[in-house]
């Protein structure tokens, strides 16, 4: 049996108490959003994904979507929970209050998001992409569209897709063949198929709105010469009610290895009425505004399944009895002892939790940033905050699936035989985790992006958004008794970074097969980084807190211990990272294709 419940209390630390001192000020324009409040808005949203979305968890994965003729049908009872989920307002948490939003910081959004995905990640999936698709016609559609489209699909009674993929390209975006042809009327005929579409087709809300990648007939070749359009499913009719069908159908879903519960449609455009969305050919930088907004909320899954596989995973440990402890039988009214106390098992969970606890501090760093990007009233707090949201984005969608994964197969060793049957659930966990690491661009393409666009951007700029707080941590807590295994363990991790970053960026400009080959290691590298820093700061405050006397004493002990466990036993990877970017590419490159 799955269980989860939302772990409140460091959600209120990450929220509260971690980042307030991390350069970006308090926003005036969430000042209306009482620490109270905010509270009571995840404690609402803890009870409904453990009381709604966690019981449909394991029997959507059995049961899975279906299609007939062209329709498809989601489990049974999520219709009933998406409007539930809708009818509570969950859809527009963070959403403009001008479009119907209630206007929530993404710092407490992305605490949701996290709720959500533990108890359902497949039911994440639509709400989660027609949030993304607001973003970008939010940020690049006319304002004629955006009234038509956004109140309803901020209120959730539409969807949205991301309409990119085809059968001959994924990433290569350039590829692409779908058409568009312009109308006298000024809407556009789109004609072509897409594959591997998230929530393309459903019976959860009134219409879904495609954002859908075309080519122009006078387009250049290439991703300069992709257009981006907005194509519903129903065509609005005067009262802005879903009217006629347009030439959108459903001509298959995907049998996958997990997420079954989430539709995964083949999409057929045909004559399909569209609207330009933006300018013509600069389809990609409107679609990016999705496509890295999803990035992180992908993330934010590899966090969520990660944390609900911890949950399980810990509950078992406690309950199944096999062995004595090493240093003496822990419970000797029993005939064995809890697992929980061989140290193996421990360092399991130990792994799990310092993952899930790092990813969800540097992801509400990030969430701090995207807020402060947006809303900042000074112009350099908004610049600073761009740039670290640029170079993390990448860290976020790679590092915290790559992590969700290893974390769901650790759950499973943790249950051992039992894991691998049904029985439990946990299982499944590692079917939902792994496409994480595959979708909105595989994480080899993420680390990519990051030696190759991130690092040098604008002469490090981006990099500075990072390396300059932790320096100044670093330079400030040197001399901190308290810390200072910690703060060494940091520094050491921080200076294979700064070592990596010269040999990546000194290799790269004379072959870029330099930089591909440590792309991997080198965001693993940064995200370690980025995370130890949160976690001796998360020290920090922890010491300081029981020094003054803190109620919950125990919440930061824990915290310590954890942090300690994460420097001791997880951080030095940092330097095996260094040592492999070291070694460049020639062992990878040199063993001739014809010998594989």
């Amino acid at each position: 049996m799955q269980v989860y419940d939302a772990p409140l209390r460091d959600m209120r630390f990450v929220l509260h108490e971690l980042h307030q001192d991390d350069g970006f000020g308090g926003l005036a324009h969430f000042r209306d959003f009482t620490p109270d409040l905010l509270d009571a808005v995840l404690e609402e949203a803890a009870r409904f994904t453990r009381e709604v979305l966690l019981p449909l968890n394991a029997s959507g994965d059995a049961e899975g979507c279906r299609i007939e003729n062209g329709m498809v049908y989601t489990p049974r009872g999520f219709q009933q929970a998406y409007d539930r989920f809708r009818a509570g307002g969950w859809c527009a948490l963070a959403n403009d209050p001008a479009f119907g939003g209630q206007g929530l910081p993404e710092t407490v959004n992305k605490l949701v998001e996290e709720m959500i995905c533990a108890a359902n990640v497949a039911f994440s999936l639509y709400p989660g992409l027609t949030h993304g698709a607001t973003t970008a016609i939010e940020g690049h559609a006319s304002d004629e569209l955006k009234q038509a489209y956004l109140p309803k699909l901020v209120e959730g009674v539409w969807s949205a897709t991301m309409c990119l993929t085809e059968a001959q390209c994924g990433t290569d975006l350039g590829l692409l063949r779908t058409r568009a042809t312009p109308q006298a009327d000024g809407s556009y005929q789109i004609n072509g198929s897409k594959i591997f579409i998230s929530a393309g087709e459903h019976d959860l809300t009134e219409n879904i709105v495609h954002l859908v990648l075309a080519r122009l007939p006078d387009a250049p070749a290439g991703v300069k010469g992709i257009s981006l359009f907005l194509a519903p499913k129903y065509l609005p009719d005067p009262a802005g009610a879903p009217g006629a069908r347009n030439g959108v159908s459903c001509a298959n879903i995907e049998h996958k290895m997990g997420m079954t519960a989430a539709a995964t449609c083949q999409l057929n455009f045909d004559d399909t009425t569209g609207w330009l969305v933006g300018q013509p050919n600069k389809g990609m930088a409107a679609m990016f505004t999705m496509m890295n907004a999803e990035r992180v909320s992908v993330g934010v899954q590899g966090l969520g399944i990660a944390e609900a596989a911890y949950q399980g995973a810990v509950a078992y440990a406690k309950d199944r009895l096999q062995g004595r402890s090493l240093a003496g039988a822990k419970r000797p009214d029993l005939p064995a002892d809890p697992i929980i106390v061989h140290p193996d098992v421990r360092r399991m969970l130990m792994t799990i939790r310092a993952y899930n606890e790092g990813c969800r501090a540097l992801g509400g760093w990030v969430a701090r940033a995207m807020d402060a990007e947006k809303f900042a009233d000074d112009p350099e707090v908004k610049a600073h905050a761009a740039d670290f949201v640029a170079l993390m984005t990448p860290v976020v969608k790679a590092l915290f699936t790559d992590l969700g994964f290893e974390a769901t197969n650790l759950g499973v060793q943790v249950y051992g035989g039992h894991g691998y049957i049904r029985d439990h659930g946990m299982e499944q966990y590692v079917r939902d985790a792994r496409i994480t690491m595959i979708y909105e661009g595989t994480n080899g393409i993420q680390g990519l992006d990051l030696v190759g666009r991130k690092l040098g951007a604008h002469t490090g700029r981006y990099l500075r958004s990072f390396f300059h707080p932790v320096s100044a941590f670093l330079e400030a807590g040197q001399d901190d008794a308290r810390l200072g295994p910690m703060v060494a363990d940091l520094k050491k991790a921080f200076g294979a970074l700064q070592l990596a970053t010269g040999t990546v960026a000194q290799r790269g400009l004379g072959d870029p097969e330099e930089a591909g080959a440590a792309g991997t290691d080198y965001l693993r590298l940064i995200g370690l980084v980025a995370m130890g820093y949160c976690f001796v700061k998360s020290a920090r405050i922890a010491t300081e807190r029981l020094a003054q006397g803190a109620d919950d004493a125990a919440f930061y002990k824990a915290k310590i211990d954890t942090a300690a466990f994460f420097c001791d036993r997880i951080l030095p990877q940092a330097s095996a990272c260094f040592l492999a970017i070291k070694a460049g590419k020639r062992s990878m490159m040199a063993l001739d294709e014809a010998a594989f």
